[in-house]
């Protein structure tokens, strides 16, 4: 079965997932290696990650963001549904480079849900529907691999192709975020030049997370395809 696909017994398509994989691990080492290097870094201004959060959203007129601790290594996150801008706590009351610009780049966020930013809208319209797409899709693609019904297999990378679609809406979103950032730094003074560029490398090596998820998304979507191809060829 599926004969045209294995060589000496290996089914080439696991080296989609290989990749997709090394992608991510690229990805996570560069972010963790570049925060490492920055959170030595103080910054001239003496803010912490959280007052400077407070002072971007303050300047966007935004006044009903909490901002708040949460524990973990790099765990900041936005939360539009109750309006929480969580900062882990090498960033909350720290005032490294790295701190002050995760901390800008989660008020990005928040500067897009109260603006109204179409692809950030967009995406949390389409979580329900991803993460029924992320659930439900592999269990249907391997009963109809097993069973040999096409329509599971279809329905699969159907379902899949909703997960790898906010893959792709999520990466602009961060990007803009990113992009609102370092202006925010900059247009308040909360850091000089030369400390932009330090806050512009760690967020870019964060970018690169997303980029890579993506690729990855994307190669396994290509091998759920190429396996239903030889599903269809065998029938």
């Amino acid at each position: 079965m599926y004969g045209y696909r294995y060589y000496w017994g290996f089914d080439w398509t696991y080296l989609l997932l290989v990749i997709g994989m090394l992608l991510s691990l690229a990805a996570s080492a560069k972010v963790k290696s570049t925060f490492a290097a920055y959170k030595r870094v103080r910054s001239a201004s003496g803010l912490t990650g959280a007052m400077a959060a407070q002072k971007i959203l303050y300047a966007a007129g935004i006044t009903d963001v909490q901002i708040t601790r949460v524990s973990g290594s790099l765990t900041d996150h936005y939360d539009p549904r109750n309006k929480t801008l969580a900062l882990s706590d090498e960033v909350y009351g720290s005032t490294s480079l790295a701190a002050v610009g995760v901390a800008a780049h989660e008020c990005g966020h928040a500067i897009q849900h109260d603006t109204g930013y179409a692809p950030l809208e967009f995406r949390s319209a389409i979580v329900p529907v991803a993460n029924i797409g992320a659930q439900l899709s592999w269990p249907l693609f391997v009963a109809g691999l097993i069973f040999s019904i096409q329509p599971l297999l279809t329905l699969g990378i159907i379902l899949f192709s909703l997960a790898v679609l906010f893959q792709l809406v999520t990466l602009p979103v961060e990007i803009n975020a990113s992009s609102r950032a370092l202006n925010n730094l900059q247009s308040l003074g909360i850091l000089g030049q030369n400390e932009i560029r330090g806050a512009r490398k760690v967020l870019s090596a964060a970018a690169l997370t997303y980029v890579a998820a993506l690729a990855s998304s994307i190669l396994q979507l290509l091998r759920l395809v190429i396996l239903a191809g030889g599903r269809r060829r065998d029938d």
